[in-house]
Formats: C-alpha cells, structure tokens, sequence
C-alpha cells in the first residue's frame, strides 16, 4: 500500500481531470452557455443537475456487480473512455448547431452531460475501492489532500484558459473549443489513472442472485447502522448549497459588469480556496478529524451563501466562490474518509454505494433551486439554501471519527 507511484498517479488524474471538468463549471460558465442559447432558470438547474447527478441512477447497480470484482481497474478504463467522448461530443455539437438551432444546442448538451455523468455511476464505485486497496487510511486523506491541492491548480489554469478563450473567440464558438480542448486535457488524466498498480482484492462478498436481493440486504444494512444513517443524513443536506451556487453568477451579472475576465477571475479565486484550503483538510485528516472537517466545511458553506444576500462587488462575490471551492473540498474528503472507515472490507462497495445513491439526490437541488428563483426569487432560494445548510450543521456534530 501507498506506493508513490499510485500516490502520483492519483494527483494527476485529479489535476487533469479538473482542468477538464472546470471548462463547465456548473457555478460560473454552465449556466452562461444554457443562458445564451435561450435556457430558462429552470433548465439550467437542470442541467447543472445532469452534470452532478446524472450518476445517481446506477450507484447501487454498478456496487451489485463491483461487489464480486477482484480487479476494478479493467471496467475504470471502459468509464474513461466513455466520458471522453461524451463530454467531446458537447463541444462538437455546439460548433455544429450553434445559434441555427438553439433547442437541438441545448438538447446535445443535456445528452452529453448525462453520458458523462451517468458513467461516472459506475466510475465513482471503482474510485473508491482502488483506492481504499492502494492506500491505507490516513495516507488516503493525505494523498487526496494532495490530490485536491493540485486539482485546484489545475482549476487555477482551466480559469486562465477558459477566460481566454471566451475573450478571444465569438460564442458561441469559444463555448464549443471550451469543451473539445478539455476533453483531451482530461483525457491525460485518464491515462495517468489507468496505469495505476492495483493489487488484487483478497477478500470479495459473493454477489445474491439477484439485483433485488442486493436492494433488501443494502435496505437492511442501512437500517441497522446508526452511524451510516447519521452520516447520510450531514452529507445530503450538506449539497443544500446547490440550491443557490448555479444562481449566484446569475445573479451578480445583473449587479456588476462580467466579462471574459471577470468570470475566468471568478473560477479561479473558486478554485484557489479549493487549493488553499487543502493544507487544513490535510492535516485534519491526518490526524482522524474528519467531523471537524465536515463542521467547518458546512459553515464556510453558510457563510457564502449568506454574503450573497449583500454582494454587490466583484470583490465580495470572489469572496464567495473562495469559500464554496474551500467548502467543497473539506466536504469532499470529509465524506470520503467517513464511509470507508465505517465501512467492513467485504461490504465496501455497498457502503460506498449507499452512500454515493443516497447523498447524491442532493445533486438535484440546483432544480428545485431553478424553481423557487423563478416563483420567488434571490431572496426565498438564499432563505431556504441558509436553512437547510444549518440543519446539515446540526447533524454534523453527531458524526463519528
């Protein structure tokens, strides 16, 4: 376990992944490409949904058919390849359509991103049981602490890049080049994790014989693990913030001046909190507090959401996305670190899945934030994202390390 080789491997694939992803950013650039071909509020939760949550559907179907596996790595490489083309295919088909026809734009947009998520179902199962066999447990926070670290300098240069290619190209052109150069950025990062050493797993639980006996004993695992409830329950609420992220830059275009550089700017100081904000996640990890980790990363989150009652500067809203890309990153490993420690080896993918299937319809909450911006406006989706966030608090102090 925790071969340097495996612990490089993982930061670039987290690097290159994030220079990727980062070009549609469902906080910053998403929502403005959607908004340019006509979307309404609603499709843009919507879609904001699709890129973080199309994966839910199959999390406990991909951890019924992991559960047996002694090599995961074989079926991670079959994802990769997957979401590669999914995500080149948006761009393709934004520089093919365009504005001639905005509704056939929007719909291959919305079949791309559920490609690439949807995929990511299956993708996100092998993840996390690679890496709970490479790596042994506090060198696992420590090593997706790296990870993170440099995914947000990576994010620092997909912000450079897409500012760039915003201001250099007409959209919606550059919206299309955004996706088709990332797409083979993030591919560097496919490969790097496709080579990664993986041992092969001694201990695998023989699969039932059925997907819905798998369902009946998952349901049963659930009821009977109070800690697991708990940490569902912290992690779900916790994505409450997704009510209102996507809004945000909705919002602040109508207060203050966005341009090429402005919004580049944003996702940036977005992903130097994230970047910074590894240096306490690690080191919390590292010494097992990873409920500290879950508090602090859930007030930053309420803190952000709170200033964007008041913003009115481009100063005040870097402020904001400073915070949620240093919330996220704490959540993230906080999460991450919490199921697998909990977790019995032989159930691990069960677990993971339960976890990932449950928490994840939290992904959703962009849509039900599309639909109070658009009945109620800034100050009832801020209100109720506020809200929800403190009761993710409240149940925060109850998690175990």
């Amino acid at each position: 376990m925790d071969k340097f080789s495996n612990h490089i491997r993982n930061i670039l694939h987290g690097f290159f992944l994030t220079i990727g992803t980062t070009i549609a950013e469902p906080s910053t650039i998403l929502p403005l490409i959607v908004n340019h071909f006509g979307g309404s509020s609603m499709l843009v939760g919507f879609f904001a949904a699709l890129l973080r949550g199309g994966a839910v559907v199959v999390q406990l179907f991909a951890a019924f058919q992991a559960q047996s596996y002694k090599l995961m790595l074989p079926y991670m490489r079959r994802v990769f390849a997957i979401r590669f083309l999914a995500w080149f295919f948006i761009g393709l088909a934004i520089i093919l359509f365009g504005e001639n026809y905005p509704n056939l734009t929007l719909f291959s947009i919305g079949i791309g991103l559920f490609i690439f998520s949807f995929s990511a179902g299956f993708g996100a199962i092998y993840f996390k049981d690679i890496t709970a066999k490479i790596f042994s447990h506090k060198f696992r926070g420590k090593t997706m602490a790296y990870r993170q670290f440099f995914s947000g300098a990576g994010g620092l240069l997909s912000g450079a890049l897409a500012g760039w290619i915003i201001h250099a190209f007409e959209a919606p052109y550059s919206y299309g080049y955004l996706f088709m150069i990332s797409s083979f950025i993030m591919g560097l990062g496919y490969i790097a994790f496709g080579t990664i050493d993986e041992p092969v797993k001694e201990e695998v639980a023989k699969r039932e014989n059925s997907f819905r006996r798998f369902l009946h004993n998952s349901w049963l695992t659930l009821r009977g693990d109070k800690d697991l409830q708990i940490q569902l329950k912290t992690f779900f609420l916790a994505y409450a913030y997704l009510i209102a992220l996507p809004f945000i830059i909705l919002d602040a275009q109508t207060k203050i001046e966005l341009d090429g550089v402005a919004i580049g700017s944003l996702i940036t100081t977005q992903m130097v909190g994230a970047m910074l904000s590894n240096f306490l996640w690690g080191r919390l990890s590292g010494k097992g507090k990873n409920r500290l980790t879950a508090n602090l990363s859930i007030m930053m989150q309420i803190v952000a959401i709170l200033m964007a009652f008041v913003a009115a500067s481009i100063y005040e809203y870097a402020f904001i996305f400073f915070l949620i890309g240093a919330a996220l990153d704490g959540n993230r490993i906080a999460s991450g670190n919490l199921i697998l420690s909990i977790a019995p080896m032989h159930k691990r993918p069960t677990y993971v899945a339960i976890q990932i299937n449950i928490v994840s319809f939290g992904l959703f909450f962009s849509i039900l934030g599309g639909a109070l911006l658009h009945f109620f406006g800034y100050t009832v989706l801020y209100s109720v994202a506020s809200a929800m966030l403190c009761l993710s608090l409240y149940y925060s102090f109850k998690l175990k390390d």
